[in-house]
């Protein structure tokens, strides 16, 4: 452990305070919140499959996702298509070059 660690401890993380939530008048006069915590539902029905967490994480992930439009996925897989095609060329012409000197140097 370096001094820097030992002379500065780590600072505890702050607690953020609860918030509360919002509570307006909804038809008739009974309150509806519109923020915060949602009301209680009912119990759902005890022959729903569990689904492992990771796949609620998962899908929670991918929810998060900032997915490219359309024509951003086409211009990628174009860019994508072309440089896969540059470097199969390159390295062709390598591998011909190099069995053509391998050939005519080495198995006259």
């Amino acid at each position: 452990m370096s001094r820097a660690v030992r002379r500065h401890p780590a600072a505890a993380p702050k607690e953020r305070p609860a918030r509360q939530p919002r509570v307006t008048l909804g038809p008739g006069g009974a309150p509806r919140q519109t923020r915060g915590a949602r009301a209680p539902q009912e119990k759902r029905p005890w022959f729903r499959p569990r689904v492992p967490r990771f796949m609620d994480d998962t899908i929670a992930e991918l929810k998060k996702v900032t997915w490219p439009t359309w024509p951003e996925t086409r211009y990628l897989s174009f860019v994508v298509i072309v440089v896969s095609l540059a470097v199969g060329i390159t390295l062709g012409l390598t591998d011909v070059f190099f069995n053509w000197l391998i050939d005519h140097l080495l198995l006259k």
